[in-house]
């Protein structure tokens, strides 16, 4: 669970874009975002939720919502990722992990037993003057373009 809540100002960040550009929050002050953690690239439900906001990116951006990507993958990965499924938005190569640690979602998890450090999948919905509007940490991947205009 999340550190922040509904209400919270979203921290702000400067890292940087799958190009290595740098980055801000504060760079979309003035408009909406669907800042959305997830836990790697090219993996069957990472996959399936980008895969959803491209579908319905033209309906996010109807309802005003610029759409940024957050793992702690690197640079060349998430190129490969916006290539392979044509994705239209940024995806922020974290791999300092300060993004996933300021928002709260760098959390053990456990798989097969085996406890280890990893992104919990969680978005989180930000207005136009950096409050926090929405926090969703159970991502439907296939429909969760519907958890965002819902």
């Amino acid at each position: 669970m999340s550190k922040l809540s509904i209400g919270d100002v979203a921290p702000d960040f400067c890292t940087k874009d799958q190009n290595g550009q740098p980055l801000t929050l504060s760079d979309y002050r003035g408009k909406k975002v669907v800042l959305y953690f997830y836990p790697k690239d090219d993996t069957s439900g990472c996959t399936a939720q980008a895969c959803d906001l491209r579908d319905n990116y033209a309906d996010l951006r109807a309802a005003g919502y610029e759409v940024m990507g957050v793992s702690v993958d690197g640079e060349k990965s998430h190129q490969k990722f916006i290539t392979k499924y044509e994705l239209p938005f940024s995806l922020i190569a974290d791999t300092d992990k300060q993004v996933v640690e300021a928002y709260g979602v760098w959390q053990e998890k456990s798989m097969y037993g085996r406890k280890y450090m990893g992104t919990a999948r969680t978005t989180f919905l930000i207005d136009e003057n950096g409050i926090i509007t929405g926090i969703i940490d159970k991502v439907d991947t296939k429909k969760h373009t519907e958890q965002i205009l819902k």
